[in-house]
């Protein structure tokens, strides 16, 4: 059987190791876009639209890529035994030809927008590669890497659109970033220490509590951040909506740390999604913000 034919005839667990429900983390190219909106334009929208798109196929690429090297442990673990790599669904062989066709489009998504998103991505994929290959075994640099991933998507938006970032803005980004990766280990941890579960090794390296320091100073260092860049632009826009969006904006930080003290943050993507205070907190957030500069 071609390679070609070993990809049509399992389309559905493809699909499946590609991860879409990831997709959802593609959003925050958007983020930049929300204080600028008076200065958008049809191109800005198609940049940001180009690099949502280069995102769900780079990051697809990395999900395939990390479960084939991954497949042996994958087979050992309570749930993810059930990812169409480790099970056999998807061959290695299919998982690595369909991650270099989306790699392809990836580059070609950024290289149509011009050679600093290109930039954005490369960057994206060597700490990806170096998180597959070695990083996601040692402590602190595995979490800097999946960090990383999530700051990368909010510059790809600004980049993608021609907007300027702020300084304040990236910070806020790159601690909120460092929150929710903090939270998904947090709650890795202490599924293990109350079920007595099998963790992954560089998760049994942390300490529940060194893990709650992290997500605490993350959070701490957003607010502030996030603050300190809402009373930028309420001083560019002379709008005190942008003000107003802390409000939202915090709350529902505290919700979603509420979860993760519950030691239910493992998928980020999943609670956001299935939360309807969240969703709703998200809603007047983002209208705040339109507020803002409408």
């Amino acid at each position: 059987m071609t390679t070609t034919s070993a990809l049509l005839v399992a389309p559905p667990g493809l699909l499946t190791a590609m991860r879409p429900r990831q997709w959802a983390k593609n959003v925050l190219v958007v983020a930049p876009l929300l204080p600028a909106a008076r200065q958008l334009d049809a191109d800005a929208v198609t940049g940001a639209a180009v690099a949502f798109a280069m995102f769900c196929a780079a990051s697809s690429a990395v999900y395939l890529f990390n479960d084939v090297c991954d497949q042996e442990a994958d087979r050992a673990h309570p749930v993810k035994r059930g990812r169409p790599i480790a099970c056999g669904r998807v061959t290695p062989t299919q998982a690595l030809t369909a991650a270099a066709v989306l790699l392809v489009v990836g580059v070609g998504l950024a290289v149509s927008r011009g050679p600093q998103l290109l930039l954005v991505l490369l960057t994206y994929l060597g700490v990806q590669l170096a998180y597959c290959l070695r990083l996601k075994h040692e402590p602190v640099l595995e979490l800097a890497s999946v960090s990383s991933g999530f700051l990368l998507r909010a510059v790809a938006g600004g980049v993608g659109a021609g907007i300027a970032l702020s300084d304040w803005f990236l910070l806020s980004a790159a601690f909120g970033s460092l929150f929710v990766a903090a939270g998904k280990r947090y709650g890795e941890a202490l599924t293990g220490e109350r079920t007595g579960a099998r963790v992954r090794p560089v998760v049994a390296r942390y300490s529940v509590t060194y893990l709650r320091f992290v997500w605490t100073l993350a959070a701490t260092v957003v607010v502030s951040t996030y603050v300190q860049w809402a009373f930028e632009v309420r001083a560019g826009t002379g709008s005190a909506w942008s003000v107003v969006s802390c409000v939202p904006f915090v709350l529902a930080l505290l919700r979603y740390g509420a979860v993760v003290d519950e030691g239910r943050a493992e998928e980020p993507e999943v609670i956001v999604l299935g939360d309807r205070a969240l969703l709703s907190l998200g809603a007047l957030w983002c209208g705040s913000l339109l507020l803002a500069v409408t």
